[in-house]
């Protein structure tokens, strides 16, 4: 049974359309001759992939915190409120915690931040997410 990449397309299709810009914002972007090195991150298309799933099921894009949110609960709802780690496993599995960065949302009003972290195990043969600890 191989994969299914044509099961990840509403995934990646929501991916590509959430951050698209008027061409008149792009226009006046410019990218640099050569990517720097300093601060690079290279990910396998495998573990971001695995990242991208785990996140859509953990931090779904546009959710939004309730009405009366506190500005913590607010902050929580942010993805770049959260440090990613991704793990190769065995039989095709990798592991994929999410936990809150200790910088993000501190000082702010509202209960504390649980910092038990959330950890995902993806199914890279099938694409689906096998478990999760919280």
């Amino acid at each position: 049974m191989g994969t299914r990449p044509w099961k990840l397309l509403p995934l990646l299709l929501l991916a590509a359309c959430a951050r698209v810009h008027p061409p008149e914002q792009a226009a006046h972007f410019a990218f640099p001759v050569v990517l720097p090195t300093e601060g690079q991150q290279v990910l396998s298309g495998t573990m971001a992939t695995s990242v991208a799933l785990a996140m859509e099921d953990f931090l779904p894009l546009g959710s939004k915190p309730e009405r009366n949110a506190s500005p913590t609960e607010v902050c929580v709802h942010q993805r770049e409120a959260y440090d990613v780690t991704s793990v190769p496993g065995k039989d095709g599995v990798v592991f994929v915690r999410f936990s809150v960065n200790p910088t993000a949302c501190r000082d702010l009003a509202g209960p504390a931040i649980a910092d038990v972290p959330t950890v995902y195990a993806v199914d890279t043969r099938r694409w689906v997410i096998l478990s999760i600890q919280k």
